[in-house]
């Protein structure tokens, strides 16, 4: 796909009503054409072969065949990136979850039945992800998806120093599975961490759930109001921004509403700049995978302020967009793969406050 050309768009939904809304509102987007749209996974196959479209819209829940059998067997045949269209009720949200597992790119939540204002949003929010998905390196959303990494001991991270630390993780497109990556891999002494992954309600739930059973560390969605401790993992809720507040000798986090910031609520730039102001240079920051710029401001303030930072390198990257922008900006002080960004945080762990590893 040249840079003038538009975004194929090939859209996948048993109802002809969705469908034609999809195409409508994914048409007011100059960048975007709607090339076809499919009733099934059997029509959706066919018509990949004739349309060659640069990216698929599907349904997870479709009949004869769902969206995430169809992801599993589409894309080892035709490696092309796809948005999730799925429900924010609490079984369509774990189908969205699979359908990302299975190589998924974005996932986009229709709105609720209630929500007068929510349709709009949603199609322009589809568009984005569209956009965002063309830019996708599909093979590295499947390389994540299908290779376990071997389990490892990890010993027990030394800080020089008695005082608590804090880790800040910001992740976007392809973060889920970099999620999975890296935090399976933590030990049970992880310093508290706290994560944003741009997500919509519900799904940040049962994000936090499906990597609490995998880790060593508990995982959970965070509330208002939760204490940060050594061994917990605290994931940001869909549509709330978090920040990091002090107490005493520890911190909180505060999940509030507010405006989006770089297009997102949760924002990874809100999470950082809370960080940086809070626990300076008792914080390190890993800035992963993701289009757009949210995060590289903040994970500057948070190098301005004494903490060690870092950020996804380019070939591990499915969307090498936010690393690059925080690199470029002088906010990471290194580039990492993603297989060796645990590593690369115990290292820095293991020095003093205040001194470079």
């Amino acid at each position: 796909m040249s840079a003038l050309s538009k975004i194929r768009v090939l859209v996948v939904d048993d109802s002809a009503i969705a469908r034609d809304m999809l195409e409508r509102g994914l048409s007011r987007d100059s960048a975007i054409e709607v090339v076809g749209k499919a009733q099934d996974a059997f029509d959706a196959r066919d018509k990949i072969v004739f349309l060659k479209p640069d990216v698929l819209t599907v349904d997870v829940e479709m009949p004869r065949m769902d969206g995430i059998e169809f992801l599993k067997r589409l894309l080892p045949q035709f490696p092309i990136p796809v948005v999730v269209v799925s429900g924010l009720t609490v079984e369509g949200s774990r189908h969205a979850l699979e359908a990302l597992e299975a190589g998924a790119v974005a996932v986009v939540a229709k709105p609720r039945a209630e929500d007068r204002d929510g349709l709009s949003a949603m199609l322009y929010e589809l568009a984005d992800a569209v956009k965002e998905a063309a830019r996708a390196d599909v093979s590295k959303m499947r390389r994540g998806a299908v290779l376990a990494k071997a389990a490892r001991v990890l010993e027990r991270p030394a800080s020089g120093a008695d005082e608590p630390r804090l880790i800040a993780i910001g992740a976007s497109t392809g973060g889920t599975t970099a999620l999975n990556t890296i935090v399976r891999d933590f030990p049970a002494t992880m310093p508290a961490t706290v994560i944003v992954q741009h997500m919509p309600p519900v799904f940040t739930r049962l994000f936090a759930e499906g990597l609490d059973k995998v880790s060593a560390v508990e995982v959970r969605e965070a509330r208002d109001g939760d204490e940060l401790r050594s061994g917990l993992v605290l994931v940001a809720p869909g549509d709330l921004h978090m920040r990091v507040l002090r107490k005493g000798a520890l911190w909180k986090v505060v999940c509030a509403p507010g405006p989006k910031v770089c297009g997102h609520r949760p924002s990874v730039d809100v999470l950082f700049g809370s960080v940086a102001l809070e626990a300076g240079d008792k914080a390190l920051g890993l800035l992963l995978t993701g289009m757009g710029r949210d995060g590289a401001a903040g994970l500057l303030a948070m190098r301005q302020a004494g903490a060690r930072c870092l950020a996804q390198d380019e070939e591990s990257s499915v969307v090498f967009g936010m690393p690059m922008e925080a690199w470029e900006l002088g906010a990471a002080e290194k580039l990492v793969s993603v297989d060796d960004a645990v590593d690369e945080l115990l290292a820095r762990l293991a020095a003093p406050v205040g001194r470079r590893a």
